[in-house]
């Protein structure tokens, strides 16, 4: 299987830039309801993903940030808690589905290490469902 047959392209993935102030991260993920968001770079590259911990933890341990001047402090100045790490678009699907196994998705590159979208555990998950549903109707009718 392909990795590209579970990629959601970036056109249709919800992403910030390490230049979004905290408050837009957060109206963005809070009207898509996303609990994590890939930063992708102005030149396209995959910087990591920040997480509502990444910004709650940021904003209680900051004396200076608060919900009232979120506006005014940038993405970039959030330090990430969790590494996600991308996968190649060419890579095995065990890579993927090793890395699916802790990220809810995962990141997809390409050979010039840009940003192309991301494959969702869940529809890795779906896939697998359907296979074993395959699988077992396949078996019940050999009996």
């Amino acid at each position: 299987m392909n990795i590209a047959f579970f990629l959601l392209p970036k056109s249709e993935v919800i992403t910030a830039t390490p230049q979004a102030t905290l408050r837009q991260t957060l109206e963005r993920m809070e009207f898509h309801r996303y609990t994590a968001v890939p930063i992708i770079s102005d030149d396209g590259h995959y910087m990591g993903t920040v997480t509502e911990g990444d910004l709650l933890w940021f904003l209680k341990n900051s004396e200076t940030v608060s919900f009232d001047n979120a506006h005014r402090h940038v993405l970039s100045e959030v330090p990430l808690r969790v590494n996600n790490k991308p996968v190649h678009i060419h890579a095995e699907m065990v890579d993927l589905i090793d890395l699916a196994k802790v990220q809810n998705f995962v990141p997809v590159v390409d050979d010039s290490d840009k940003f192309i979208g991301i494959v969702r555990r869940s529809e890795i998950i779906e896939y697998c469902a359907k296979q074993l549903n395959f699988k077992a109707a396949s078996v019940s009718h050999e009996r």
